[in-house]
């Protein structure tokens, strides 16, 4: 079932910015290959924070579907297998990201050739990972090869008050040496805003945009605005959480309305 109901859940951080549920004993491990040693205790009890604010660990893993357009690209992911269904125009790409196994169509034919069947499969796991980070990104604060640190506090564009996380990667992703800065609203202890650094020595970002929106879907917040684009608000459409998926999502190649999700 998607749930679209609009629910801004405002949690206010102790002294030590860790809520009571994770001082009780709420979970929220690092990934393997997450750089414990060199990461800041603050930036990451911020970011055990920032993953209760969304609902908590245990509701993060037990999200399964998770479905999002960016820009002319519908995805359907389902996390826990790896399954993952992208569509462009006429192109349909039926693959599991784990493996990198799968099969594609364009104009409604079968690509069969080796090559041009493998360079759809990499161009589409690259769109997964792209736009995927758009999406959630605040679930992989302590993601693997991620490196946290605490940059204090500052304010964000819309003048909230912000800490503010510096991420930093190793030897992970098709771009390692980018850097991010990211706002987390000091009230809410939601992502607010985040900067993007294509180098990590840059000093200057490439953009600073905000997230704005949250939403609850299904037990998990998301996140579908991330301020102006070119011709008027940049929007991740489609963005839906669903407990259970027809096989037919990952199997048929006929184009499929993400809007119809919910009813499948």
């Amino acid at each position: 079932m998607n749930t679209r109901t609009i629910a801004l859940i405002p949690v206010f951080a102790s002294l030590l910015l860790i809520p009571p549920a994770l001082a009780q004993g709420e979970e929220n491990p690092p990934m393997d290959g997450f750089n414990l040693e060199a990461s800041d205790d603050k930036a990451i009890e911020i970011a055990d924070a920032v993953m209760h604010s969304m609902g908590g660990r245990a509701n993060w893993d037990q999200t399964r579907y998770l479905s999002w357009s960016f820009g002319r690209d519908d995805q359907v992911w389902d996390k826990w297998t790896g399954r993952f269904r992208f569509q462009r125009d006429s192109l349909i790409v039926l693959m599991n990201i784990t493996t990198q196994e799968g099969r594609a169509w364009a104009g409604g034919q079968e690509i069969t050739d080796a090559e041009a069947l493998k360079e759809r499969l990499t161009s589409a796991y690259r769109n997964w990972a792209n736009s995927s980070y758009w999406l959630i990104m605040p679930y992989k604060l302590k993601d693997s090869g991620v490196t946290l640190r605490y940059q204090g506090e500052g304010t964000m564009e819309d003048g909230r008050a912000a800490e503010i996380l510096g991420l930093t990667f190793e030897a992970v992703g098709f771009t390692p040496q980018n850097r991010y800065d990211v706002y987390v609203d000091k009230e809410t202890m939601l992502v607010g805003q985040w900067s993007y650094y294509p180098n990590a020595s840059d000093t200057e970002p490439r953009f600073t945009r905000p997230w704005q929106n949250w939403q609850k879907h299904g037990a998990i917040m998301l996140s579908d605005h991330r301020g102006e684009g070119r011709n008027g608000p940049f929007i991740l459409p489609n963005v839906g959480v669903y407990d259970d998926l027809p096989a037919s999502v990952f199997e048929d190649s006929a184009r499929l309305d993400l809007a119809t999700l919910a009813n499948q």
